[in-house]
């Protein structure tokens, strides 16, 4: 057996082997991301990181817009319905009943995120909920492959070393006979295809891979929120004040309230009725 041919029958089985890894690694990633379209993700979760647009909050306040368990005003102010408030019912959501007691605490109407930096009772339930929605996230993501170690660089230099010692090999001398050359043709395009595969290899499931994450992917199907496609299609108004009582981060009173005019310092003040021009009829 000559160098060639013992050289295709070496890189051949070897290529095989190392495409039989990367096939498994997908089949892993598929059957993930079916597990990831099969169990339902919270939408609230799945708001979450959205930042003034869309966020969780916001989907939380639209729940209670919705259902007539708060109301918004002009300045996106918030404040939790009267009537509703006696009855003490809730949203039937964590995060939704916690932005409703933080409301019900308040004696004047708060903005989003006055609540969200000021009020720490609704911060640790939001947390909290998040916290649970993203461990359960966590479990369907597929498992990050391992970082290289020593064995995993020894592994790659003989690899490399092996395509080289091939490919030379292959070039120094024309092959005799049929044989030598399917073997040579062989050993060419097995190297061929392991430069290809130390490509694609290194392409792992994620942002810093070729292919997208399944549970991100899962939770961008969930964007927006129901709660606020319903309320853009019903009251936008009330979704555009929310935007608003989103960015809104300081106290401020409600301006909408006219003020008394005074006259200035050591003039009369305008009589309530009648001409004020000061013409005769």
């Amino acid at each position: 057996m000559t160098t060639t041919v013992a050289l295709a029958c070496v890189q051949l089985p070897l290529t095989a082997l190392l495409y039989g890894l990367l096939v498994l690694r997908g089949w892993r990633y598929r059957a993930a991301a079916r597990r990831c379209a099969l169990v339902d993700v919270d939408p609230y979760h799945a708001a979450s990181g959205q930042g003034w647009y869309g966020d969780d909050l916001q989907a939380a306040a639209a729940r209670l817009v919705l259902d007539g368990l708060a109301t918004v005003n002009h300045r996106g102010n918030l404040r939790a319905t009267a009537a509703r408030a006696a009855t003490g019912r809730g949203a039937g959501h964590p995060l939704p009943d916690a932005l409703l007691a933080a409301l019900r605490r308040r004696t004047a109407p708060a903005a989003l995120g006055n609540l969200e930096q000021r009020d720490s009772e609704l911060r640790s339930a939001r947390q909290r909920f998040h916290a649970r929605a993203r461990a359960a996230a966590e479990a369907l993501r597929p498992a990050p492959p391992r970082p290289p170690g020593c064995l995993a660089a020894m592994a790659a230099l003989l690899l490399i070393g092996g395509m080289a010692f091939t490919t030379a090999t292959v070039v120094d001398r024309v092959p005799r006979g049929p044989v030598e050359w399917l073997a040579a043709v062989a050993a060419g395009l097995a190297v061929g295809a392991q430069l290809v595969l130390l490509d694609r290899y290194g392409k792992v499931p994620g942002p810093a891979g070729g292919r997208p994450d399944p549970v991100e992917a899962r939770m961008a199907a969930l964007r927006p929120h129901p709660a606020l496609a319903e309320l853009a299609a019903r009251d936008p108004e009330a979704e555009r004040r929310l935007r608003v009582s989103r960015l809104r981060v300081r106290r401020s009173r409600n301006r909408g309230r006219h003020r008394r005019r005074t006259a200035p310092p050591g003039r009369p003040d305008p009589p309530a009725g009648g001409d004020q021009c000061g013409g005769s009829g």
